[in-house]
């Protein structure tokens, strides 16, 4: 199976010349993904729960385009802003998710105001 790319309206059209997500084979790469809306393009929240809860639900959109779900993740990578919002971050994320939990990696990094969290994230779809 060669290289397929994914996208819907559900979710932010890129801003620059990638993918909402690639597949090739069994695996499903989701790019970045930050907090804008999907239709207005405006940033939802100010706070990192807010965030996390528009930037899941876009990785949702997208993991539904090619037939997946939350639950097919196998890799999780986020990025924040500032460590303080470590915890904040956490509790809203671990509402989102369901056993079997997925790896997750999470690195601090500068985002543009007023973003604070970016996650993509690798699927294995049967």
């Amino acid at each position: 199976m060669g290289k397929v790319a994914i996208s819907t309206d559900n979710a932010p059209k890129p801003v620059a010349n990638f993918s909402q997500a690639v597949r090739k084979g069994n695996i499903l790469q989701v790019a970045g993904q930050v907090a804008f809306h999907p239709e207005t393009g405006d940033v939802v929240g100010t706070t990192v729960a807010e965030q996390t809860k528009q930037t899941m639900k876009n990785i949702g959109a997208i993991l539904a385009a090619a037939g997946a779900s939350l639950d097919d993740l196998v890799m999780v990578r986020v990025y924040l802003t500032d460590t303080a919002h470590f915890a904040e971050f956490n509790e809203t994320y671990n509402a989102l998710v369901s056993e079997p939990y997925s790896a997750r990696t999470t690195v601090y990094v500068g985002l543009p105001a007023p973003l604070l969290v970016e996650i993509d994230a690798l699927a294995v779809l049967d």
